[in-house]
């Protein structure tokens, strides 16, 4: 692989369009779900309402919000941003990055746990090899590393990442931990985001948004020569 040929994510293009299919029909879900729900309740619009209305429901519903995050690292059809966006709605930044950090836990224990447990062949059914053997390049002392930067920078594969960290020798705990601070900065940023909507803070919000996803492309765009820096 060279610097100018970006890692391809998916095993083939089978997987990538089954994947595809699978965020476009949950999207579509969703957004069905949502217009017939704020159509009943319109009164969710509103942030404040739309606090007190969950608050209503106790435990039930962060812990629904956890459950979501953890299950999108494991099978992702949603992505973790949107849970975030929401969290920080409906939580306000410090609480929804706290329940959407506690459900990342979950999801990447448990990713990383199956990767070790199944092995190669089944993280090569989803994964494409050249990602795998990006990280069969980097020296073992170095994976820790290469790891935190991977999860710290907007707009790499991260709940990908679990499943193929899961593959080197590195002890489970330390590759849950990294992915939880790696991925900590990105999440609480992403529920400022949330947050500053519902406070109707439009141009605070925009501005965050331009910044967020500009990162994000930036990431994406370079993340071969960022992969192929980590290799040597």
């Amino acid at each position: 692989m060279t610097p100018s040929t970006p890692p391809r994510v998916f095993r083939s293009g089978t997987a990538r369009r089954r994947f595809l299919l699978h965020a476009v029909v949950v999207t579509v879900l969703a957004l069905s779900a949502f217009v017939v729900i704020v159509d009943r309740y319109e009164f969710l619009l509103d942030p404040i309402e739309a606090r007190a209305f969950v608050s209503d429901f106790g435990v039930f519903a962060p812990t629904a919000l956890v459950l979501l995050q953890a299950l999108q690292v494991i099978v992702a059809p949603i992505p973790g941003q949107v849970l975030g966006v929401v969290a920080g709605y409906l939580f306000g930044p410090w609480w929804g990055t706290l329940y959407n950090m506690i459900g990342i836990l979950i999801g990447s224990t448990v990713a990383f746990w199956l990767s070790r447990r199944f092995g190669r062949s089944y993280v090569e059914e989803i994964v494409h090899p050249d990602l795998i053997e990006t990280f069969d390049g980097i020296e073992q002392e170095n994976v820790l590393a290469a790891l935190f930067i991977m999860f710290l920078l907007p707009g790499m594969p991260d709940d990908v990442l679990c499943f193929v960290g899961g593959l080197t020798d590195v002890r489970l705990r330390k590759l849950v931990a990294v992915a939880l601070v790696g991925r900590t900065p990105a999440f609480f940023l992403v529920n400022v985001f949330g947050d500053r909507l519902g406070a109707g803070e439009f141009f605070s919000a925009v501005g965050l948004g331009i910044v967020l996803l500009a990162a994000s492309v930036l990431g994406y765009i370079y993340r071969a020569r960022l992969l192929d820096w980590l290799e040597r």
